[in-house]
């Protein structure tokens, strides 16, 4: 984001290195953070550095690689979390996915709110909005920040990639629509901070992509 009173940075946490991102309005110090997917004292501390107060936790999708601190988190700020509720059946089934990657369980709280298509997600400087774009899971969110052309696209878009639809509920022909029609229709100057490994943008994707073409 090209705005001094705003920070935006993203992390890798976990055992599966998801992507996480730390939103934050340096004016009233507050913040929202995305897919807190591990490593809960490292996030905590950087907030702290930042002298931010989370505000929302909010979940682009339920698989546990994005919600595995999201109990820490909220138990350390008070902050609400959010999740689109067609993936609560996944939140719920944290435990069966942590045995299949081999990774420790701790059951998670349940979610505070509920996510909706065009739902805003604002924070004083922080204008953005939700895009329900199912697919990978059948509640995945993208949340786009559209004056700074930015966008937060979980595990739906990756570079040169897509998420995966052969986990529980996920489905080809759902994403490559949400794709088409929800994300290859933004501006194509819009870069795109993905679930996993390095960011991309629209228009690179429109053209590259090997799984879903424009």
């Amino acid at each position: 984001m090209n705005d001094s009173n705003i920070i935006v940075e993203t992390t890798p946490v976990g055992p599966l290195q998801c992507n996480c991102t730390i939103l934050g309005d340096l004016v009233s110090r507050k913040a929202i953070v995305v897919d807190p997917g591990g490593d809960a004292e490292i996030l905590l501390e950087r907030l702290v550095e930042l002298n931010l107060q989370v505000e929302r936790i909010i979940h682009t999708h339920a698989h546990l690689d994005h919600f595995l601190a999201s109990g820490k988190m909220k138990e350390a700020t008070g902050a609400k979390l959010a999740l689109h509720r067609e993936d609560l059946f996944l939140w719920d089934m944290l435990e069966d996915q942590c045995r299949m990657f081999g990774i420790p369980f701790e059951p998670p709280p349940p979610p505070d709110q509920w996510l909706e298509n065009e739902e805003e997600i604002n924070l004083n400087d922080i204008q953005g909005k939700a895009l329900h774009t199912p697919g990978h899971t059948p509640g995945s969110m993208c949340f786009l920040f559209e004056s700074q052309k930015l966008l937060i696209a979980g595990d739906t878009l990756f570079q040169g990639s897509i998420g995966r639809t052969d986990l529980w509920g996920g489905d080809f022909k759902k994403i490559e629509k949400s794709i088409q029609e929800k994300l290859y229709t933004l501006d194509e100057e819009t870069s795109v901070i993905t679930g996993h490994g390095e960011s991309t943008s629209i228009g690179h994707e429109m053209r590259a992509n090997s799984f879903v073409r424009a």
